[in-house]
């Protein structure tokens, strides 16, 4: 928990977060008197004073037109309680849920007291939704003796259950991390159906009702609501927001100019700030929409969660005018790799980053972002070397900016937390990344998938002996990270779930790792 004062009972704090639908004297119910609450409620992005409260009216999740079954605007009602029973509120309002958002509601709740749980519930067309807890952070001096994490990544519908989701709720952490892959864009093919556990049912998402259709599916599985009506959350995306290995604003399909890819672009962006417990954000004219931000935990932590898509260069090598996907290339082959011109986080972010990096005085810093950091090389280190070009791998330039940043700075305990590769990864994050003797600037751990099919354990454990910096992988199992940080020290679990195809997962530890304050690199446990 956040602080020794503020110890809860885990079972009064989970006992009441999900509320039957209770028709209340507010306006009048939906026609078709279907629950307008099924896609439950979430908060996120927290601060000492308050936190982002979420949620989205429908009756028809998945209608056709993305609106959820929805039509004109409804008068929400949303309160905020110091107690779970809602005896003392302290803050309440009305919202309007509009057609243009999906009737998705973001209210900004302000005006609370720092580091404890509140309770919060809306109310619309009779109907009142669940109730979900959320947390203030501590001010920004205080004294934190503790924070517990849960970081999940790369959740795909068809492939399984959300079991994961549910025991991460039942930790009933401080904060939730989504590093990426929320949902994913594409359906599985005839060719592929003896993958399928629970199909989508939805073609390719491309256009706004598309994307917004993919949230809504998932939000209605009850481990996911559980996990949001849990804890507050940080959620950046990756690439199936959107479309497979996408680079900024070059899709992975060769002929489909940039222009267009915008567009479809714009439309998984809205999609995701709709259904996300985040702080407003739009698309501005260049249909671009910032989601970097910062999130302080008084002295204890602070978090910088990055945006490693939209403002990234061209993949590596792309064939084609105006495509090209991810690769396995060598720099013989692809000088374009080692050109210092290219960005994986855009120049602005870059200098925001490091900037705040400079500022940085809290005991824990930690970079909550999407794809592999510390690298993977298949071969010695010779001419012959090749690299796969989707993640950091493929602009070597701007990572060694970011790790010289790191080392110049010295921002106390830096740890980068990562998704992505749908599997466990503890890397030391290496100063020069050609050279694994090199200093070791920071720690990494990469979380395997909530439910997506890992890589080839074979084939990538057989270049690990060429990658020192790798202390641990393993692509066989499915789970989430469990952290918890303390002052000396911060602890990650590698928590994994028996089978993906079993609703009722049970769920074990893979291993624990330890990484103490002023020491980088992690230790087993």
């Amino acid at each position: 928990m956040i602080a020794s004062s503020l110890r809860l009972d885990r079972r009064a704090l989970l006992g009441g977060l999900v509320a039957a639908p209770a028709v209340l004297g507010f306006g009048r119910a939906h026609a078709s008197g279907a629950y307008v609450f099924p896609l439950g409620v979430a908060s996120g992005d927290p601060a000492p004073d308050g936190f982002v409260i979420w949620t989205r009216l429908a009756v028809d999740p998945v209608a056709p037109d993305g609106l959820g079954g929805m039509g004109a605007a409804v008068p929400v009602q949303w309160d905020v309680a110091a107690d779970e029973s809602f005896r003392r509120i302290v803050a309440a309002g009305r919202i309007m849920a509009e057609p243009a958002a999906a009737h998705s509601v973001h209210v900004e709740v302000e005006g609370l007291q720092p580091g404890r749980p509140y309770w919060y519930r809306f109310t619309a067309l009779g109907q009142q939704s669940p109730a979900g807890r959320a947390l203030t952070t501590p001010a920004p001096d205080a004294v934190v003796d503790s924070l517990s994490l849960a970081v999940a990544s790369c959740s795909n519908w068809e492939v399984g259950y959300f079991s994961a989701y549910g025991h991460m709720a039942d930790q009933a952490p401080d904060l939730t991390l989504f590093l990426g892959d929320y949902i994913y864009e594409y359906t599985r093919g005839p060719e592929r159906a003896a993958e399928v556990v629970r199909p989508y049912g939805l073609e390719e998402a491309t256009s706004l009702a598309g994307y917004r259709n993919r949230y809504a599916l998932h939000r209605t599985d009850a481990d996911l609501q559980r996990l949001h009506a849990a804890a507050p959350c940080l959620a950046v995306w990756d690439d199936h927001e959107i479309q497979d290995d996408y680079s900024g604003v070059w899709s992975k399909t060769p002929g489909v100019a940039p222009n267009d890819f915008l567009r479809r672009r714009a439309a998984g962006y809205q999609a995701f700030y709709e259904a996300m417990p985040i702080r407003r954000t739009r698309l501005d004219a260049r249909l671009q929409m910032p989601i970097y931000r910062r999130v302080r935990y008084g002295r204890l932590a602070e978090f910088f969660m990055l945006d490693g898509r939209q403002y990234r260069s061209r993949q590596a090598c792309s064939e084609g005018p105006n495509g090209g996907k991810g690769q396995i290339v060598s720099d013989a082959g692809c000088p374009d790799r080692l050109d210092p011109s290219r960005t994986f986080l855009g120049f602005e972010q870059e200098r925001w980053l490091y900037d705040g990096l400079a500022r940085a005085d809290a005991r824990w810093n930690i970079l909550g972002q999407d794809l592999v950091m510390a690298g993977l090389r298949f071969g010695d280190g010779g001419p012959d070397t090749r690299y796969w070009t989707d993640t950091w791998d493929g602009f070597p330039v701007a990572r060694d900016r970011l790790t010289q940043a790191l080392s110049t700075l010295k921002p106390r305990n830096p740890v980068v937390l990562s998704g992505d590769y749908h599997s466990f990864w503890t890397n030391d994050v290496k100063l020069d990344s050609a050279d694994p003797s090199s200093a070791t600037v920071a720690t990494e751990f990469v979380g395997t998938s909530i439910t997506s099919t890992g890589p080839s354990y074979d084939g990538l454990i057989s270049a690990m002996p060429d990658n020192p910096q790798v202390r641990f992988f393993d692509s066989r199992v499915r789970g989430y990270m469990a952290i918890d940080i303390k002052p000396d020290r911060m602890t990650t679990r590698y928590q994994t779930i028996s089978d993906v195809r079993d609703p009722k997962a049970a769920l074990s530890t893979l291993n624990t790792w330890v990484v103490e304050d002023g020491r980088p690199g992690a230790q087993l446990a």
